[in-house]
């Protein structure tokens, strides 16, 4: 069911803000945390004498599993597959230099850049040839309709459907949209997965007084030339069509190709100079328990949106604006910083986080923390 509410100033000013701000930096984030894990896992397995490759091989796998299930069960946007699939990519790495890390991470990102520049410069020149121009902008037209029609039944099914109904829609929007997308977002997410293994391997979240000087200069970076680049997609991408293959769409998405790394870096660097100091350090360390069952509290957020805008729900599927969607972000995530500490307080790890690990090594884990 295509909405018809009109976007408001403020639900556009909301979407730039997201565009902006948010879009692309929190999986890259969550991306370089998994980097960062990978190293930290390693060093605690073989550091006791165990075989790390076999048990991160089933760690892989029971987070594929929790994946295939969010997404077909839950939410089309899962992005735990892929990170699953990719991570066995990122185990080719597990012995590599930090400087040869970092020169991956460079190439990783200047791929798709470079891929998509050569795309756009073909079709601009195809289309100066008489008899190759028609035939281009049809088959973009023919596209967009396609897009379009997908869109439209789409939104009626999470609207209106069924769980029976809706989940079929989730299968095929995941084949036909997120799989579609790993390429690009591929070259993204496993340059950011080398990012995290570079800063596990240098050490630099064990000592932030010691690295002070470079949490210091990736803000810098990250609110000058990271900063720019996302404002310039998020000025870009609003008005053109995403399926015209066109050099404002290339400038926008290599804008945010190079700026979503760098303003996430700029967002860490800025926690970590807050954490350096005392009085700071306390206050955002309420955010701990949250992080501590990350797994979970995503798979919850997941659940609670979808019951509350799918048609097995309240069905408010295209009924909420940018500006409301930010504020039930904002509310979920306050009425999850209190339920974090309450479970946390209780038990040594999330729901999510518990079968995970149990799962991993084969036996259950302890869970209830002893009073």
């Amino acid at each position: 069911m295509k909405s018809h509410r009109k976007r408001t100033w403020y639900d556009h000013a909301a979407l730039w803000l997201i565009h902006a701000l948010g879009e692309g930096k929190f999986y890259a984030l969550f991306s370089l945390l998994f980097g960062l894990g990978l190293f930290l896992q390693m060093e605690r397995i073989e550091g006791r004498g165990g075989k790390f490759v076999p048990l991160y091989v089933r760690r892989l796998l029971v987070l594929l599993g929790i994946g295939i299930i969010h997404a077909f069960l839950i939410w089309a946007g899962d992005i735990l597959i892929i990170y699953a699939l990719l991570g066995f990519l990122l185990l080719l790495f597990r012995k590599a230099k930090p400087r040869t890390l970092l020169v991956w991470v460079f190439v990783l990102v200047a791929i798709p850049i470079l891929f998509n520049a050569v795309a756009t410069a073909l079709v601009k020149w195809g289309s100066t040839i008489p008899e190759a121009a028609p035939q281009i902008e049809q088959s973009f037209a023919q596209a967009k309709a396609g897009f379009a029609a997908d869109l439209e039944r789409a939104a009626r099914v999470y609207a209106t459907g069924n769980f029976a109904e809706i989940t079929a829609q989730r299968v095929s929007d995941y084949f036909s949209m997120r799989l579609a997308g790993l390429g690009t977002r591929g070259f993204n997410i496993t340059s950011m997965f080398l990012l995290g293994l570079y800063f596990g391997k240098r050490e630099i979240f064990k000592n932030l007084e010691a690295h002070r000087g470079l949490f210091v200069r990736l803000l810098v970076i990250g609110l000058t030339l990271g900063l720019a680049g996302n404002l310039l997609y998020a000025t870009l991408i609003m008005p053109i069509s995403l399926v015209y293959q066109t050099w404002p769409l290339f400038l926008a998405t290599a804008g945010q190709a190079i700026g979503a790394p760098l303003l996430m870096l700029a967002y860490v660097s800025a926690f970590c100079l807050l954490a350096l100091n005392p009085a700071w350090g306390k206050r955002i360390s309420v955010l701990a328990p949250v992080g501590q069952m990350a797994l979970t509290n995503y798979l919850t957020q997941s659940i609670v949106c979808t019951l509350i805008f799918y048609g097995y729900g309240l069905g408010l599927f295209g009924q909420m604006g940018a500006a409301a969607g930010i504020g039930l972000t904002i509310v979920i995530y306050l009425l999850q910083i209190p339920i974090s500490h309450w479970w946390m307080k209780r038990f040594y790890y999330g729901p999510a986080e518990w079968l995970w690990r149990s799962l991993t090594y084969l036996h259950p884990q302890p869970m209830r923390r002893q009073t």
